[in-house]
């Protein structure tokens, strides 16, 4: 059980990681928590800093969830035993996902970023990579088919959270892929948390006001945007 909670306080830890914090301030010595949207996100990045600067944060982001989710996770069976939490669930998965979790908690309420962060998109994209990557490959084609014919990146990571689950049955009914039911399960409310913690780009979104993505061109003269 120690090892366990271990897994998950070193998952937190990597999540809290406030990428696009530091590469503000290493890139132009701002802090983006007080330009463009506030958000600590890639997206906040690409508007702000430009497009180099948005994909390292992407990168990153990404890799939080990702080393978590694979690597952080084998640790609990490196070091000790984990109690079976849930009957018919697999350890490995289970262990694998709630790594995964605390990685995006982090990355949400950063330890270092006096619990502000992002929406938690990419790192939940990455710890699902890490677990089963047929179904997220699928949901990033939605998300970018959804980005280039909208420009908008809050509504494209909505629909593609939506169908990231729905992948998943697909894939279990429909083609007898081995896919746990707690990853379906756990996707799902995923989903639903990243959905809402989109609802301020939903109201904008319904407003007309929500902010397209119009250029990954660097985002010169933009860093008093608010």
């Amino acid at each position: 059980m120690l090892s366990l909670l271990v897994v998950l306080l070193l998952s937190f830890i990597i999540g809290s990681i406030p990428s696009s914090l530091w590469v503000g301030k290493i890139y132009k010595k701002i802090d983006l928590r007080e330009h463009g949207s506030g958000n600590l996100g890639a997206t906040n990045t690409f508007r702000i800093l430009g497009w180099k600067a948005g994909i390292v944060v992407s990168l990153i982001d990404f890799a939080k969830g990702f080393i978590a989710a694979f690597y952080i996770s084998q640790l609990a069976f490196s070091v000790g035993g984990v109690p079976t939490v849930f009957s018919g669930w697999e350890t490995e998965i289970f262990v694998k996902i709630f790594a995964g979790l605390f990685a995006v908690a982090g990355h949400m309420y950063s330890v270092f970023a006096k619990f502000k962060g992002g929406k938690g998109v990419l790192t939940a994209c990455g710890m699902l990579y890490a677990i089963e990557p047929i179904s997220i490959s699928l949901a990033l084609v939605v998300f970018f088919v959804v980005l280039f014919s909208s420009r908008y990146v809050s509504l494209a990571s909505m629909i593609a959270c939506f169908f990231y689950p729905i992948f998943l049955l697909i894939l279990r009914y429909g083609f007898s892929f081995d896919i746990d039911g707690s990853l379906i399960v756990i996707s799902s409310i995923i989903a639903i948390t990243i959905i809402v913690k989109h609802r301020s780009n939903i109201k904008r979104l319904m407003d007309g006001n929500e902010n397209r993505i119009s250029s990954f061109a660097p985002a010169k003269g933009r860093i008093n945007e608010q």
